[in-house]
């Protein structure tokens, strides 16, 4: 990969990409120890009755969770229950109506701007599309946080995006253009880019849509191999419940902008919830099911 630098980019690429890389330079200072749940284990990340309205549309109506530490936890639920804006309130983006917001011990929905550089450079993000820059190699797309955010010499930089490349099994395409990739490997490139500075949390949003099923396997067995390997924490908002039954430790279930279950893959699946059941089946609401007869009856 030859070295060129990478020019400032639009600003709305580069708060995104913000939120893909962590520094080893000055680790953010904490604000308060480690938080702790009930049982005294660690929560990485805790939301405490977070409520979010826009307009008169409520979209989460009191969130209470704890993300423990060294987990995955798949975020499920229907179309427009909030799950990606409850990711947007982790990373700052958004501030609760109410409610909040802590990351690693320290209050997120109270900092500044400026303050909340440090938590986003401890956090990867895998897009739901990749987000990869289609103008520039996928070695400099890989490079993109290390450019950003640390003091590495280009000879470093390379032998860093050669071996993430290498664990998302993309050895020697770094002179490639993401235009040559295919969706499958454009999406292992994204997720290349997140881990490149070995964050704290990873966040992923729809990892597998638009894949098919066996592409979608291997992204779900990456993200069950950099669990293992690396210890990192992953939060994965997704419909697939079977890529979920796959990579999570956990499953939370949001509906209506309330959490309606929220237990490990075995107690989850087993429950005896409507709404769970339904979402585990793809069964429709019967509600909507007779909304569509109605208006079939009426035409004819």
């Amino acid at each position: 990969m030859e070295c060129i630098e990478i020019k400032l980019l639009p600003a709305y690429h580069r708060t995104l990409l913000l939120m893909t890389a962590t520094t080893t330079l000055q680790p953010a200072a904490r604000q308060k120890a480690p938080l702790k749940d009930a049982k005294g284990s660690d929560a990485l990340v805790r939301l405490v009755n977070v409520h979010k309205s826009f307009g008169t549309l409520r979209v989460l109506g009191g969130i209470n969770l704890d993300i423990q530490r060294g987990q995955t936890t798949a975020i499920l639920g229907p179309s427009g229950t909030g799950k990606s804006v409850l990711l947007k309130h982790i990373v700052g983006l958004l501030k609760p109506d109410q409610g909040e917001v802590y990351f690693d011990g320290q209050r997120v929905d109270q900092m500044k701007e400026h303050e909340l550089v440090a938590i986003r450079k401890r956090i990867g993000f895998l897009f739901q599309m990749g987000a990869l820059f289609d103008s520039k190699s996928v070695g400099n797309n890989v490079a993109f946080p290390l450019v950003e955010h640390t003091k590495m010499k280009p000879k470093e930089r390379l032998d860093r995006v050669r071996t993430v490349l290498k664990m998302v099994g993309l050895d020697g395409i770094e002179n490639k253009m993401p235009g040559d990739l295919s969706g499958g490997q454009r999406k292992r490139v994204a997720l290349a880019r997140a881990v490149v500075m070995e964050p704290a949390l990873i966040l992923y949003d729809e990892p597998t849509t638009g894949l098919d099923p066996i592409t979608s396997d291997v992204i779900n067995e990456l993200i069950v191999t950099l669990a293992k390997r690396t210890g990192v924490t992953g939060i994965a908002v997704t419909h697939d419940i079977t890529s979920a039954k796959k990579i999570a430790d956990r499953m939370v279930l949001i509906y209506d902008g309330n959490i309606v279950a929220d237990a490990a893959n075995e107690a989850f699946l087993s429950s005896d919830n409507e709404i769970v059941q339904r979402f585990v089946h793809g069964k429709a609401d019967e509600e909507d099911l007779a909304a569509i007869r109605r208006g079939f009856e009426e035409r004819s």
